[in-house]
């Protein structure tokens, strides 16, 4: 079951690119986007990425935080997150158990028929206090960023 608003956002430290780590603590006390994606530097995660590193001024400027989370070690990361100068940390989620506990890792047969868990491509707006105020499940990657950007400009204090 994937979470929703109104839901608190699960506990989490995990490791980051750059060799650091980060929880859940890190992020209270400001609105945060944690945006789930499948694989660094493919196709539409890359553009996914580029488009919140191309809204990270107007992010900022509504108070938002934003982390990217993937199954992706944290090496890969650290080179996704150079090629591309994203502005935004990227966690490294290896085990799926951030994923699996907002709901979004998904079980999928592989061409060869050999079953396989995926990060489905999904996002959440959490307030200050860590609860959830917006999902996106299933996302699509045109338009998105611009959405999950209107809702935190709605979020954030005046």
């Amino acid at each position: 079951m994937t979470l929703d608003a109104g839901d608190p956002a699960p506990e989490f430290d995990l490791p980051r690119d750059g060799g650091g780590r980060l929880s859940l603590a890190d992020l209270k006390g400001s609105p945060a986007v944690i945006y789930f994606y499948p694989k660094d530097d493919t196709p539409g995660c890359t553009k996914e990425a580029c488009g919140f590193r191309d809204s990270w001024q107007a992010l900022q400027d509504a108070g938002v935080q934003v982390v990217g989370v993937s199954k992706d070690s944290v090496k890969r990361h650290d080179t996704f997150r150079s090629k591309y100068d994203l502005p935004f940390p990227l966690v490294s989620d290896s085990e799926g158990t951030l994923a699996r506990a907002f709901g979004v890792l998904v079980e999928k047969t592989s061409a060869s028929g050999k079953p396989t868990t995926s990060v489905q491509r999904s996002t959440f707006l959490l307030d200050g206090a860590g609860v959830i105020r917006r999902a996106w499940p299933k996302v699509k990657v045109a338009g998105h960023v611009d959405d999950v950007l209107a809702a935190a400009r709605e979020l954030a204090p005046a």
